[in-house]
């Protein structure tokens, strides 16, 4: 094995493909995050139009991650069958157009139709767009390459999602015009994507051997192990995208203007989180990286929950929670699953951490959170994010090291020992 490791190594690698590849997945991963979240900070204008209200938010919030969820299992194996690039393109192109009718819906029906569909070709992108990170990757710069590679996604869609959306209605005649104008940088990036993205060597050579069935993804503990672990890291990011900004100004009684200062803190903590944290597990292993952020999102969350009324500290504390929680949502749904199981199955085992995490951690929790938010008090949501992370924590304790430094390590002191 190390033999065949020595020649991978020595074999000259593609990095001209390797940074465009990894460039325009991240930003097709971004605008998955930005046509996702811009209803959010459109939902007050449009909600008075089309006759809705707060569960009726819910329930379009609810309805896409659901089938976000179940998408991205189904498709991550039929990824590993057919290809990437027939899952990929045809998901980009489909989930940009629904971001252009959900601004034509004239109603919750429609409007839910749009979002469920919208979910389930984002649930086809996401795991496949995840296996050809990692294949497009050189394995000493997977952590980085699999966090910028996901961190548009917050970035985008948490980060810079409001402040788009509101300074588009300043400039277009409706807010029907936003869906559409975000939806045009979508169908550019799936153009591009169909001009370089490649199929990788063993579907390309389609041989007998790599051929393998979907369920063979539970014979690996990391694919149950991140599941798991993924519905306690999703549990904290939902339920505090979904109730901070009632919280700030409910509980702790910040101006609305003050609320979105701080709230941005979610989606530019987690863009640093996704990138330094992965990054950095590149060199110290993933196992320690994923728990040390469990360990500190759990703190930091803490501080921000006993914090009052002082946006600046506010932000801090959230930022840093973001931070740690989106990287270890990164480490878990990437480059620990991608690691543990043979290319033929990246995707497929992708697929199911992102599934359960959506399905559970982003469709039923911010329904709990609204449970607890009515009957407890606002002010009690921050514990059951808490609680979340309590639990990803304790499973990633039963992770294997995944990192390729820490396998050369060890096959290193083998050959050393013999």
């Amino acid at each position: 094995m190390l033999n065949s490791m020595n020649e991978v190594g020595r074999q000259q690698w593609d990095t001209s493909y390797e940074w465009k590849a990894v460039l325009l997945l991240s930003i097709g991963f971004g605008l998955v995050g930005l046509d996702r979240w811009i209803i959010t900070p459109l939902f007050p204008v449009f909600m008075h139009d089309l006759n809705m209200n707060y569960q009726d938010l819910g329930m379009i919030v609810a309805t896409l991650a659901i089938f976000w969820g179940a998408f991205a299992v189904i498709m991550g194996g039929v990824s590993d069958k057919v290809g990437r690039r027939k899952v990929l393109i045809p998901a980009a192109v489909v989930f940009s157009l629904m971001s252009c009718f959900t601004g034509l819906a004239n109603g919750l029906i429609a409007m839910l139709v749009c979002r469920a569909l919208m979910g389930t070709f984002e649930g086809a992108f996401t795991p496949t767009a995840v296996a050809c990170t990692t294949e497009a990757s050189k394995p000493s710069r997977r952590g980085f390459n699999m966090g910028f590679q996901q961190c548009m996604f917050a970035f985008l869609g948490l980060g810079l999602g409001p402040i788009i959306a509101t300074q588009l209605l300043r400039v277009v005649p409706s807010w029907r015009w936003v869906f559409g104008l975000v939806a045009i940088p979508g169908l550019i990036i799936a153009f591009l994507l169909f001009r370089v993205i490649r199929e990788p060597l063993h579907l390309e050579k389609k041989q007998p051997s790599d051929r393998r069935s979907w369920f063979e993804v539970f014979r690996y503990r990391n694919v149950i192990l991140t599941a798991l672990g993924l519905f306690g890291a999703m549990t904290g990011i939902f339920v505090l995208s979904a109730m901070v900004p009632n919280y700030l100004t409910d509980y702790v009684k910040l101006s609305v203007s003050e609320m979105g200062f701080v709230t941005s803190a979610l989606g530019f903590g987690g863009t640093v989180g996704y990138i330094a944290i992965p990054a950095l597990s590149d060199k110290i292993g993933r196992k320690v990286a994923v728990g040390g952020s469990f360990i500190a999102g759990m703190v930091f969350l803490l501080l921000f929950r006993h914090t009052g009324h002082n946006p600046t500290v506010l932000f801090i504390w959230l930022f840093l929670t973001a931070m740690c929680v989106f990287a270890s949502l990164c480490l878990m749904a990437g480059p620990i699953v991608a690691e543990s199981v043979p290319p033929a199955l990246v995707s497929s085992a992708a697929g199911i951490p992102i599934g359960v995490g959506e399905i559970f951690g982003g469709g039923a929790l911010p329904g709990v959170a609204g449970f607890v938010a009515q009957h407890f008090g606002i002010q009690s949501t921050p514990y059951l994010a808490l609680a979340g992370l309590i639990f990803g924590f304790i499973v990633c304790l039963f992770l294997k090291e995944s990192a390729p430094i820490k396998q050369k390590a060890q096959l290193s002191e083998f050959g050393t020992s013999i």
